[in-house]
């Protein structure tokens, strides 16, 4: 039955919502989106008085979540059917609702319901109990950093415009093994005892820490307490305040034997900034560079995208360290396909780039060598990139670092032909010496037909082989892959090709290339 319109101008009908198997139907309001862009809402009006306090995929006032945004895709030009789908969908939802079933797609829906105040966490250690807080002001506001290393947040802080004004908020971290979920009445909480009833329903051994900790801070000079839960789903959090000015009401007996109860608390968004989080988010099922000492030889078309990408894995963080190498500057004739920009003009390369990750990235680890490569000193090494596509500079690096060192060349082929990426990794393996021996007999060749030879420039420019950025940033993304495998273990196909110019054929599948009975540094 239509009603009429939401508030927002949804369209409003009331019916009955009857599960599989279920002992009867339970009233609902089923509001459509006029636009047609957004998953229709169900609104249980009566809840099964059988649920528990807190239960999944039902969130306060009886909101039924039954769809996570992204797994489907509705079908603009039906409407009617559509709209049918999904009142299916949440009626399927209630019925495992009711018979204690879990929905793996809607795991993660409490981030909807617990919306409060931003708090940055920038935290490597895993600690709990009492934890650094910095309070930062900007023109919008002050927001709070939890930190375990503030010369760290301060710098990602500096990035942000943010000057540090406070470092005395009272911040405690517990933790619970419970999942998140809301309350289906009294919610959001506003006191503390809301708090605590909510986590009795979760896990209460975790509601004791939580009391215990903010009766702690009430012995302090604090005028609030942060409280962080770290829970397998998320990490949240509460600001609970003291009452310095006047004692707290007491209506209930437990008031009257604990005035905590009574405390005013504000949800707190809790968002991580820390470098481990932002490398894992997007391959949360590999290893990521995080800890890794690596060397990049050459910051020039391929070197710049690429030591980027290898930072947003987490290259240069958790202890790790980036060196970059590179004598040559910046020149106006390189703006067209380098990753830096007309601000670094005629600046080194090496230190530009340094620069520019320290912008996107503050606190990594990067130093810069503006130095020829054959003048670095680069010791104790986990991966040596060569980024330079300079075949006797990649001779030379193969002679002398042991073969101890891993290293991975990455270099372009012809005027843009193919992008190609060699990972030497142990006694077995081919270096990039053993490949030039291979080439030269016409062995595992990137293309099938010879590559063109195409030379532009004239002038003081000197020459130089043409092809766009496109082709620097495809280098650089297959070098970011194998680096990653690396660091997964994974060193298998050894040699890799990818061709770029469609009028081309492969000339080889990826593989591992035996050595080279001429390679005079594998076979001495």
């Amino acid at each position: 039955m239509f009603t009429g319109k939401s508030d927002d101008g949804w369209f409003c009908l009331l019916g009955q919502i009857a599960p599989f198997q279920a002992e009867r139907g339970y009233r609902c309001e089923f509001q459509l989106d006029p636009t047609f862009i957004d998953f229709p809402r169900v609104w249980l009006l009566e809840i099964p008085p059988k649920l528990p306090a807190a239960v999944p995929h039902l969130g306060p006032h009886g909101s039924l979540c039954y769809l996570a945004k992204g797994t489907v895709v509705i079908d603009i030009y039906d409407p009617v059917g559509q709209s049918l789908a999904c009142l299916e969908r949440a009626t399927t939802v209630l019925g495992k609702i009711l018979r204690g079933e879990l929905v793996e797609n809607l795991a993660e829906e409490f981030f909807a319901y617990w919306q409060g105040l931003p708090c940055f966490v920038d935290m490597q250690s895993r600690q709990m109990g009492e934890q650094d807080c910095i309070v930062a002001e900007c023109v919008g506001g002050s927001l709070c950093f939890i930190t375990d290393n503030e010369e760290r947040t301060t710098e990602k802080l500096k990035s942000l415009d943010f000057q540090v004004t406070d470092k005395t908020v009272l911040t405690y971290r517990v933790k619970t093994t419970a999942q998140p979920r809301p309350m289906t009445s009294h919610w959001p909480p506003k006191t503390v005892g809301d708090i605590l009833d909510w986590q009795s329903t979760l896990d209460r051994a975790c509601r004791r820490k939580i009391h215990r900790r903010i009766k702690e801070g009430a012995k302090t000079q604090a005028n609030a307490v942060l409280i962080l839960v770290e829970s397998p789903l998320m990490t949240y959090g509460f600001l609970a305040f003291y009452d310095r000015q006047r004692a707290v009401p007491k209506a209930k007996l437990s008031d009257r034997r604990d005035s905590s109860y009574g405390l005013a608390v504000i949800p707190m968004s809790v968002l991580r900034i820390d470098d481990r989080f932002l490398a894992e988010r997007n391959i949360p099922t590999l290893r990521t560079l995080t800890g890794k000492n690596i060397a990049v030889v050459g910051c020039g078309t391929i070197g710049g995208y690429l030591a980027e990408m290898l930072v947003k894995a987490g290259a240069g963080t958790c202890g790790g360290r980036v060196s970059l190498v590179d004598s040559d500057i910046l020149l106006p004739q390189n703006l067209g396909r380098h990753r830096l920009g007309f601000p670094h003009l005629y600046k080194n390369k090496a230190d530009a780039m340094a620069n520019e990750l320290l912008r996107l990235a503050p606190g990594i680890d990067v130093r810069s060598l503006p130095v020829d490569a054959r003048q670095a000193h680069l010791e104790k090494l986990d991966l040596l990139i060569d980024a330079t596509g300079e075949e006797s500079l990649g001779h030379w690096l193969c002679s002398h670092y042991q073969r101890s060192t891993p290293m991975l060349s990455v270099w372009i082929e012809g005027p843009g032909t193919a992008v190609r990426a060699l990972l030497r990794i142990a006694d077995s393996g081919a270096c990039y010496r053993c490949l030039w021996h291979h080439n030269r007999r016409g062995d595992l060749l990137s293309v099938t037909t010879p590559l063109p030879s195409i030379l532009a420039g004239q002038g003081c420019e000197g020459l130089y082989v043409p092809f766009p950025a496109s082709v620097s940033v495809q280098a650089a993304s297959l070098g970011a892959e194998v680096a990653l495998d690396w660091a997964n273990e994974v060193y298998s196909p050894a040699l890799r090709t990818k061709v770029i110019d469609r009028t081309q054929q492969r000339g080889t599948d990826d593989c591992d290339p035996p050595l080279a009975s001429e390679c005079p540094l594998c076979t001495s």
